[in-house]
């Protein structure tokens, strides 16, 4: 039963044809994109604003969405960036002390389609099973056929280019580092707070979070659109080039992959996170191919040599690691559920990069030592070599 008298029917449609009805707590309309599933437990909000998920219908699996409501601080960009999201049950009157709106009024007013109500459980052991779909909500359409035909037309994420949907139009400088009210490693970002850095930032579809915690560690962050030409971004004489995270298939990304060839050959460090990881990937001769539901939540354990973080991670396609050069090449860091990289170093450059979210946002903060690592790889490079001292 709906929890409002007047709540409005919705209808999901995947692409094999099952189907599930509930109740619209978004805004009405059709919407068609891939259904994923994310089983964090918190952090609705930053999962709903991440450019990762731009072209995504998001399953939430923690069984009651909206608790704590809504508010600026927690957003990853301007505004929700999933095409849809799924819900069992919804909270229309959040209590916590830094809410300032609903979740369903939030993506009412941005015009996001999402549907509770329905069996997550099933909806996810479907996933789970077939494999990650495109699929339909519709608040229109209650003829499952009809939209069953409109999630059929609609492509495939294998080969799409997301990013130039996501990225900036223009460059940017960013400065606001973490509160220091949630600043939750403060010994680290101490010990980094000398002279000041310059990075620049390729926005694949970056999060704020990110910024934020290279800002925390006393750099100055120039982001620029993913399109832009390796010689533009070294005009800015950076001390490291930070490769993003973003939506859809990285191997369609090829003015990303083209320029970070190029940057490799300015030998300067670099750090990619998840797209930037296997952006990364395809710039050393690597490629990459689609998981089968993708890996989406706050607990994935990523390590290798008896060392194990837990992780937050958000992405479909993974590096292969039958075609990673290995002569120039190793694997940092592997995801301990399913064996698939989660990291990677070069053998003789300062560049390194990660398929999980060392920023968190939501998640654990095990990982927030690689942002040190890569602001003591740049402060190494800005000394002279011993054989240039005399």
């Amino acid at each position: 039963m709906p929890l409002l008298l007047d709540a409005t029917p919705a209808l999901v449609v995947l692409a094999d044809g099952s189907s599930y009805r509930g109740w619209s707590f978004g805004a009405t309309g059709t919407v068609v994109g891939e259904v994923v599933f994310n089983t964090g437990m918190t952090g609705y909000q930053e999962v709903l604003t991440d450019p990762s998920y731009y072209g995504q219908i998001v399953v939430f699996t923690y069984p009651e969405l909206g608790n704590t409501g809504v508010n600026p601080e927690d957003e990853e960009s301007e505004r929700p960036q999933v095409r849809g999201a799924i819900a069992r049950n919804i909270c229309y009157r959040p209590s916590n002390w830094r809410c300032r709106q609903s979740l369903p009024d939030y993506l009412k007013q941005h015009q996001i389609p999402a549907v509770y109500g329905i069996d997550t459980r099933a909806l996810t052991r479907k996933i789970r099973n077939y494999g990650a779909m495109n699929g339909g909500i519709s608040t229109e359409i209650i003829d499952e056929a009809e939209l069953l035909e409109r999630v059929l037309a609609a492509p495939s994420m294998s080969g799409l280019n997301l990013v130039c949907e996501v990225t900036t139009p223009k460059v940017y400088e960013w400065s606001e580092p973490t509160d220091s009210v949630w600043e939750f490693n403060p010994d680290a970002t101490r010990r980094n707070s000398g002279e000041t850095l310059t990075v620049v930032a390729v926005d694949f579809g970056i999060k704020r979070n990110i910024l934020r915690r290279l800002a925390s560690y006393n750099c100055r962050v120039i982001v620029v659109p993913a399109h832009t030409p390796a010689e533009e971004i070294l005009k800015y004489n950076p001390d490291g080039i930070f490769l993003s995270n973003g939506p859809g298939d990285p191997a369609a990304v090829t003015e990303g992959i083209e320029t970070t060839k190029a940057l490799l050959s300015a030998q300067k460090p670099m750090f990619g996170i998840c797209m930037g990881h296997q952006i990364l990937g395809h710039a050393l001769g690597a490629e990459t191919f689609k998981l089968k539901f993708g890996h989406r939540g706050l607990n994935q354990p990523a390590g290798l040599q008896q060392k194990v973080e837990i992780t937050s991670q958000n992405h479909s396609f993974a590096i292969d690691p039958n075609t990673l050069p290995h002569q120039v090449v190793e694997i940092s860091h592997l995801n301990l559920n399913d064996r698939t990289i989660a990291g990677v170093r070069h053998k003789a450059l300062p560049v390194f990069s990660v398929q999980y979210h060392p920023e968190a946002s939501p998640g654990p903060h095990d990982a927030d030592y690689l942002f040190e690592k890569f602001v003591q790889a740049m402060r190494a490079a800005r000394q002279p070599k011993a054989a240039e001292v005399k």
